[in-house]
């Protein structure tokens, strides 16, 4: 082997090992979901089983509220790696687990959780909005990529309520407007 192409194939495998560390899907820094567990759904002989992980993450503005996901997991020699491109399949299901307090103001369909879903241009949202005439926070969950979405969606509702003597904060007062 010539030094041109053996220097080519080291700048191949460089770039590759790259794309892979960089584009591994994950969540944002600082925002891992927690995993609640995972089910095999199809069985692999040599390679990880295709599954369904359930996740749970905490709103980042709201505190009091948990949204809990199911999403597929490929499996195979691809997933093995981190390199299966994800399908757009998402639960979703929010609940109020106690008092509910708005950190900050929001705007409507501000990200609560963002994950890649594939190597490249495909990612998985949560996003929040309020319902301000009945007093109910509403999520959903989509994926997009770059070059083509995914109709593929799934929406929860958390109606606010009292928790012990207080009265329910009004999600319309931390709307940006």
């Amino acid at each position: 082997m010539t030094s041109f192409f053996r220097k080519i194939l080291i700048c191949a495998c460089a770039c590759l090992a790259f794309g892979v560390l960089a584009f591994t899907p994950r969540a944002r820094a600082g925002e891992e979901p927690d995993l609640i567990f995972r089910k095999s759904t199809t069985f692999k002989l040599l390679t990880p089983n295709d599954k369904l992980a359930t996740y749970a993450i905490d709103d980042p503005a709201v505190a009091g509220v948990a949204c809990y996901f199911t999403a597929p997991e490929r499996g195979g020699v691809a997933g093995a790696f981190g390199l299966a491109e994800q399908t757009s399949d998402v639960s979703l299901a929010c609940r109020q687990y106690a008092p509910i307090q708005f950190k900050q103001k929001f705007a409507q369909g501000d990200v609560v959780f963002r994950e890649s879903r594939s190597v490249f241009f495909k990612r998985m949202q949560i996003v929040r909005g309020c319902d301000a005439r009945r007093n109910v926070l509403v999520y959903m969950v989509y994926s997009d990529k770059l070059v083509e979405g995914s109709p593929k969606n799934s929406t929860s509702t958390v109606a606010i309520q009292p928790w012990g003597a207080g009265e329910a904060p009004r999600c319309a007062d931390f709307l940006n407007r």
